[in-house]
């Protein structure tokens, strides 16, 4: 298995996806059934192989990540070719961004000393999807890009 295997509510979101992986392999409900009861060991493997294909899809289309903690934000732009970074650290230990009134905070001392900016760009390894999911796996949720974007105009004025 590439990645993780999807969780028991992600297979049920996605049974229809399920059922039709099985068709494509010519096996039915019944059959299913049957694997699952006498042969577990081979429906551990089916569940494996849609897994890694579920995620396969997911992460060809990801195309922006952010990982925020409580004094850093890591905003990944995936490219083609290599992922673009923008982080945020803030010097104040007594700030916590992930909270209501540390992030009020942020915003209103984006420009001050207590936060740095850091940009990096970094070309993939051979497996692109790994790379990606390696940063899912610590944390970092899938975006739409806004703060990425954001920030990205920021830093480059």
């Amino acid at each position: 298995m590439k990645y993780t295997r999807l969780t028991k509510e992600q297979f049920e979101e996605l049974h229809q996806e399920f059922i039709n992986f099985l068709a494509t392999q010519s096996i039915t409900a019944d059959e299913w059934a049957n694997i699952k009861t006498n042969k577990p060991e081979v429906a551990e493997q089916e569940l494996d192989v849609f897994s890694d294909i579920i995620w396969e899809g997911v992460l060809s289309k990801v195309t922006y990540l952010e990982h925020i903690s409580p004094q850093q934000m890591h905003l990944f732009h995936c490219t083609d070719k290599h992922m673009r970074l923008i982080a945020l650290k803030i010097k104040k230990e007594a700030i916590d961004i992930t909270t209501k009134d540390g992030y009020a905070w942020f915003k209103d001392n984006l420009m001050s000393d207590d936060v740095e900016f850091y940009t990096a760009k970094k070309d993939y390894s051979e497996d692109k999807g790994s790379d990606k999911f390696k940063l899912i796996q610590e944390g970092a949720t899938i975006t739409k890009g806004q703060l990425y974007q954001y920030f990205e105009n920021l830093v480059s004025k």
